[in-house]
This record gives C-alpha cells, sequence and structure tokens, in this order.
C-alpha cells in the first residue's frame, strides 16, 4: 500500500487563505499585502495542492471558499495567532512586551491618545515598537479581524461595528460632541446651544457617509433643518481652520478640538456624545505587548466637564 504523505503547510499561505475570508476577492488580499493578483492566486493554488482539497470557487468577481476552505481559513488563523504568540512569548521571557503592535486609531485620537500614549510606551517599554495607523470605524473593525492592525480605537456607537465573542471590548470613555465656532460669534454667548439656533449658518463636514458627517446632518435633521455645507474635509485641522476663519461652524468631538486652535467650543443643550473603545481580538497574539498597549491607552487625563476640548469623559 502506498503510504499517505502529510502536507506540510505553508504559513505565509495560510494567511492568504484568511484575508481572502474576510476580503472576499483575490485582490483585495493582493492590495492588502502589496502584491499581484497573480502571486496571490498563485499561492493559493498551490495551497490547495497541499492540502489535496478544493478550497475555493469563483463566483462572479469574488471567491467563495468552499467548506475545507473555510475550516482551514479560520483553523489557520488559530494556528498564525498561536505561533506569533509563542514567538512573542520566547522574545519576552523576562515578561518585557516586545515587538511591533499595530493600533488603529480614529483621526480625532491619534494626537490626544495614541500619540502621548506611544511617548510613555517608548520609556517604560523600549522593546515595545508601537505603529500607529489612521482607520475611522468603518475602516478599523474589519482591519482588527483580518490582523491588519492588532489594537483599534474606535466607538460602539457606529453601527457597522459588529462586536462578537472574537472581540474583546474596554471602555475609555465618553467623548462629547460639541458645536465648534468662531471666536466672536453671537452664539459663544450662550453656556449651551440649541442646535435650531444653527438653522441659518454654514456649516464645514467631514467626508460623506463619514461617522461625524452622517451625525451632523442626522442631529440637524432632527432640529429641523437641513444643514448648508460650505466645505467637506476628511483632515480635522482643515476643517478647523475653516471654522478659525469665520466662514462656517461645525459639530465635532471634543477630542479633535485642542487648544491651540483659535475657536470657541459649546456644548449642545441636548447633550451627545461617543462611547470611545479600545477592541481588541480574543486570544490575541504577543498578549504582553498587547496588554501593554491597552495600558497605555487607559493611562489618559480624565476631565468630566463636557466641554473640554480634547479629554475622555469618565464613563
Amino acid at each position: 500500500m502506498k503510504p499517505y504523505n502529510r502536507a506540510v503547510l505553508s504559513s505565509s499561505r495560510l494567511r492568504l487563505l484568511s484575508l481572502l475570508e474576510s476580503l472576499g476577492t483575490v485582490r483585495a488580499v493582493a492590495e492588502t499585502l502589496h502584491l499581484s493578483a497573480s502571486t496571490v492566486s498563485q499561492q493559493l493554488a498551490l495551497l490547495e495542492t497541499e492540502t489535496r482539497c478544493r478550497l475555493f470557487e469563483r463566483s462572479g468577481r469574488r471567491v467563495r471558499l468552499t467548506e475545507a476552505g473555510l475550516l482551514l481559513a479560520r483553523r489557520g488563523r488559530e494556528i498564525l495567532d498561536r505561533m506569533a504568540e509563542a514567538e512573542a512569548e520566547l522574545r519576552a521571557l523576562n515578561d518585557e512586551p516586545a515587538g511591533t503592535v499595530r493600533l488603529g486609531v480614529f483621526q480625532s485620537a491619534i494626537y490626544t491618545l495614541a500619540v502621548p500614549a506611544a511617548t510613555r510606551l517608548a520609556t517604560t517599554h523600549p522593546h515595545l515598537h508601537l505603529e500607529l495607523i489612521e482607520l475611522e470605524p468603518h475602516e478599523s473593525g474589519p482591519a482588527l479581524r483580518s490582523g491588519e492592525v492588532d489594537v483599534i480605537v474606535t466607538t460602539t456607537d457606529y453601527a457597522g461595528l459588529a462586536l462578537g465573542s472574537d472581540l474583546e471590548t474596554i471602555p475609555l470613555g465618553a467623548d462629547p460632541v460639541v458645536l465648534v465656532l468662531p471666536r466672536g460669534h453671537p452664539l459663544t454667548h450662550r453656556t449651551s446651544v440649541d442646535l435650531a439656533a444653527c438653522r441659518a449658518e454654514t456649516w464645514a463636514c467631514d467626508r460623506p457617509r463619514s461617522y461625524m458627517a452622517e451625525l451632523t446632518t442626522r442631529l440637524c435633521r432632527e432640529s429641523g433643518f437641513e444643514p448648508r455645507v460650505a466645505c467637506r474635509f476628511g483632515n480635522y485641522l482643515m476643517l478647523l481652520r475653516h471654522v478659525e476663519s469665520g466662514r462656517s461652524i461645525a459639530l465635532l468631538p471634543a477630542l479633535a478640538v485642542t487648544p491651540e486652535h483659535a475657536v470657541v467650543t459649546r456644548e449642545l443643550s441636548t447633550p451627545v456624545h461617543r462611547n470611545v473603545t479600545v477592541v481588541v481580538r480574543r486570544g490575541t497574539t504577543q498578549r504582553s505587548a498587547v496588554n501593554a498597549v491597552v495600558a497605555a491607552l487607559r493611562d489618559h487625563p480624565e476631565i468630566p466637564a463636557l466641554a473640554t476640548p480634547g479629554r475622555l469623559r469618565p464613563t
């Protein structure tokens, strides 16, 4: 009888299959890993040869994993996590967090939360390298699940974030949404502002379909008017500069407004806030390093005043 030869699985090809399950197309996997689509296809074909199983089949432009493909993709992700965890533990036998942790964080929290955390970690854990990646809430959840990032700072108020048993959340605090006005604006004389008083104003907004753009539109409509938009910037610095010029007003998270901006913030008469949280994968790799990053993010100043820019309100 001919002996059975067990397949020797390639960890790099297992990662490709895992990403294919998450992203759905070979092109998306190739773009994520900066490879050509033909290279990804060839490697996946080799994986089928190694396993002697049909792992996927095409459905239009997308690729649908077979039952065997789904099994191997999910088991492969577990294997890859275990391998990375073992490597991290070997590097950190003295319990010193080490290696690279990729942190996905939305724009307004980069300089108020992520950069201070990176500064503290550089002193407390010099062998740990924190890589910061700007990801808005609609981007960060998929990136965490696919393994592109290890930790994310996001908001649980974003409906597109599907929390499941595979994810662990650690609350950071509540980030008030404030009305941002140019200095000298008549509404600065009020301690709080009803949005109905802004009916005739011109607005600076985030990009279409972003979290803040949709929130601004919804709150204005609930107050009985459609906002007249002067500009849409994905960069909050540009948006704040537009408000500084006196040509618009805006709704922004308090974290986005730091003292160096020549603007005035006012809380809304009906307070609105977003719940900011850290999210990691359960059983994540490099557990000691990830724990160190989470601890550094939680070590932020807490000022309970709702309209204090650049700070989170404790939950």
